[in-house]
């Protein structure tokens, strides 16, 4: 009977230790994904921001090449008409 209770008490004792190591190794697992993500994200909004910026730069340059076509034509104009 005796040998009965060590052997469960031991065993009990491997399974406590086994699941508190479990329980301690995925808590660190879980941390680093939670690093991984947030890296993620900010990838993703620096990305967003930098889209943004490439939207308006590419506004700007479509502008400015109208600007430039119009003072072609009106310097090709005022050339006929010297």
């Amino acid at each position: 009977m005796t040998e009965t209770v060590i052997v469960a008490v031991l065993g009990f004792l491997g399974t406590a230790v086994g699941s508190f190591s479990g329980m301690k190794l995925m808590s660190w697992r879980i941390e680093q994904l939670e690093r991984k993500v947030e890296r993620h994200n900010q990838v993703m909004e620096r990305t967003f921001v930098l889209e943004e910026k490439m939207k308006v730069t590419e506004n700007r340059l479509l502008d400015l090449e109208r600007h430039e076509e119009k003072i072609q034509e009106d310097l090709t104009e005022n050339l006929k008409k010297a």
